[in-house]
């Protein structure tokens, strides 16, 4: 019987969104053979990891789900015995870019996928803190409902459990790489307040996510469908496409990638304090031409208090600031996957990591002009805004030269684990977790 991750990693007091879990949980393994180990990683502070502990003893026992609930510490103890196994030269700097002193997307849910290969699972299933399940006729509409008719076989099965399909006949003899969905809601990054202040200044902001040479209209375009999801339209009746994920489609909070074709391959970005640094693999599966299917049991996303407190609203807008400057080093990458197309995979239609490492080692030689004309244009928008923002951008501007050097040594540090990824898995696969599975009362 094969096993499965369904995993939430939270720096945040959710136990409702555990229970959520649990139940979604439920739904895998009451419609579906398989076991289901249930993870939450968890960063919070010991009151709410305590009132986690407590959400995850109240679900109800089942022989096929197995719920783990690992702190800080038990994750760097587990991380600690898995780089140290590795093989690697540098196992104290693969521990940093695991679990950084910070936060960091990417790195949490890296962990996650060396867990779930501990714990021999063949996919992991992402969930975030912040969002919450829709329901329709009285049910709960569960994302892992379309993730497990498809993920991992080979696209030509997978066909029939679909509502449709546009891949060309090349592409069904591949696996089912990735099954994802998009959320409905706000905004999946706290910029509403900037769009409603001044949508001018708005669209100079998220312009800038863009590549610095395209056309005003396709920048228009962007700014148009940018963090806006799936729209506001509730969940009616099921649809699910077999095709080649457009990554502007699905969203990291509704997620699932099949281990031994993408995420056992290739890891995430481990860049501190950067929003979209773990969007990564949903591009390299398009790119490389790995089947997805897009499904609508969209997520609801929402907003927690704590980014619009005073120091919560610097660290956001940090964060903000660190992924647009991510993008001079993204869209080089991306471009070059584009071009590489099929040869990002070998022989038996995985991910390569050595193609995937060399694009991102290439791209830290990269002229950072442009990122300096990122930083110019923010602070000038920022500061039209004027009040927290204008505060942000004095903020931003004794930062510049240590926020354009983090980019680029996120994007070095991104290569060197690439390259020590599989040495990683493979040593997971050999450490079990150490922390026993949470009892049910």
């Amino acid at each position: 019987m094969r096993s499965i991750c369904l995993t939430l990693p939270t720096n945040r007091h959710c136990p409702d969104t555990i229970t959520a879990l649990g139940e979604e949980a439920a739904y895998a393994a009451a419609h579906f053979d398989i076991d289901v180990h249930l993870l939450v990683l968890d960063s919070c502070p010991p009151e709410d990891h305590a009132a986690h502990a407590e959400a995850l003893r109240g679900l109800p026992p089942h022989p096929r789900i197995t719920a783990h609930h690992l702190d800080e510490a038990a994750q760097r103890d587990f991380l600690e015995r898995v780089t140290a196994r590795s093989g690697s030269a540098k196992p104290e700097l693969l521990l940093d870019l695991m679990l950084p002193d910070g936060v960091s997307y990417g790195a949490c849910t890296n962990r996650a996928f060396l867990i779930a290969a501990a714990l021999g699972c063949e996919s992991v299933h992402r969930r975030d803190s912040d969002s919450r399940y829709q329901s329709a006729d009285g049910r709960t509409v569960f994302p892992v409902h379309h993730e497990l008719r498809s993920l991992g076989r080979p696209a030509a099965d997978a066909v029939p459990g679909v509502t449709e399909s546009d891949l060309v006949d090349g592409l069904l003899e591949r696996r089912v790489a990735m099954v994802g969905s998009s959320f409905v809601g706000e905004l999946s990054v706290d910029i509403a307040r900037i769009r409603d202040a001044d949508p001018g200044v708005y669209h100079d902001v998220v312009s800038l996510w863009a590549p610095e040479d395209w056309t005003p209209e396709q920048k228009r375009d962007l700014v148009e469908e940018s963090f806006a999801g799936a729209g506001a339209e509730p969940f009616t009746a099921d649809h699910s496409l077999l095709t080649v994920v457009d990554p502007m489609r699905v969203d990291m909070c509704n997620i699932a990638f099949h281990g031994e074709t993408v995420s056992e391959r290739v890891p995430l970005p481990p860049a501190r304090d950067t929003i979209g640094s773990d969007y990564f693999l949903i591009h390299l599966v398009h790119d490389a031409r790995l089947p997805g299917v897009l499904h609508n049991r969209n997520i609801v996303n929402y907003y927690t208090g704590e980014r619009r407190t005073g120091p919560g609203f610097l660290a956001y807008q940090t964060r903000f600031a660190k992924f647009l400057l991510s993008m001079l080093y993204f869209h080089f990458v991306y471009d070059r996957m584009a071009e590489a197309g099929d040869t990002l995979l070998d022989e038996h239609g995985r991910a390569r990591p050595a193609a995937v490492a060399a694009l991102a080692r290439e791209s830290t030689g990269l002229d950072t002009a442009e990122n300096v004309r990122r930083l110019d244009a923010l602070d000038s928008a920022y500061r039209r805004l004027g009040g927290a923002y204008a505060d942000f951008a004095d903020l931003l501007a004794g930062r510049r030269e240590r926020l354009l050097d983090e980019a680029r040594g996120d994007m070095a540090d991104f290569a060197l684990l690439t390259e020590a990824w599989q040495g990683l898995v493979a040593a997971a696969k050999a450490t079990p977790p150490v922390r026993p599975p949470v009892a049910p009362r």
